[in-house]
């Protein structure tokens, strides 16, 4: 039986950052299947919307959320500062608090820094600025700020909005979903493109 993963999606989630993340756990990479399967998470099960137009039917709510999920993946958006996403802040602290894997991309960090969940784990956002500014006195955790594109830290991975493919990299790490070398490979291949993958490959 695959183990569960949930990718946490708000109103204007960003069409970018999971594409790659959520084939590789649902679909496998190369010959290689996946120990994974893929459901989406909302606050509700009414359409979301992401910021391409593109329309979904979340799989869960915030009320029917199974409890033998492997991993929470918060996937970035335009509307994770506003109120109705701190719905989600006890499911994640109590993620956290189980040694679960929670993985954050782009604005998502944000929202975990306004809910005091990054202090004691080293982390990246898209700026420093703007998380301190967004998570005011919740949060106090600028000694552990990563100017990196992903960062992992135990079974935390945070990223910036222009890193959805080193964040994959991470996350499939973190849960250890294939060999490293196959991650690293695919993560080459969508980061190099094609041809210079395969020269690499060759000629290592």
């Amino acid at each position: 039986m695959k183990k569960l993963v949930l990718f946490v999606l708000v109103d204007e989630f960003a069409d970018h950052e999971y594409p790659f993340l959520a084939s590789s756990l649902q679909d496998g990479i190369k010959e290689l299947q996946s120990p994974y399967e893929v459901k989406t998470l909302a606050v509700s099960k009414d359409p979301l919307k992401s910021m391409g137009g593109f329309t979904i039917l979340p799989d869960y709510s915030i009320n029917d959320c199974p409890d033998d999920f492997s991993a929470l993946v918060l996937i970035g958006g335009n509307t994770w500062r506003d109120t109705k996403a701190k719905l989600f802040a006890p499911l994640l602290k109590d993620s956290m608090d189980k040694g679960r894997i929670v993985g954050a991309i782009c604005d998502a960090t944000v929202f975990m820094g306004m809910n005091a969940l990054l202090n004691t784990k080293k982390h990246t956002s898209n700026t420093l600025s703007d998380l301190m500014a967004a998570g005011k006195d919740s949060y106090t955790g600028q000694n552990n700020y990563q100017y990196e594109q992903a960062v992992r830290d135990g079974n935390l991975v945070t990223a910036n909005g222009s890193a959805y493919l080193e964040f994959t990299a991470e996350v499939l790490e973190a849960l250890d979903a294939f060999p490293l070398d196959y991650i690293q490979e695919d993560y080459r291949l969508y980061k190099f493109g094609y041809y210079e993958a395969i020269a690499s490959a060759t000629n290592p």
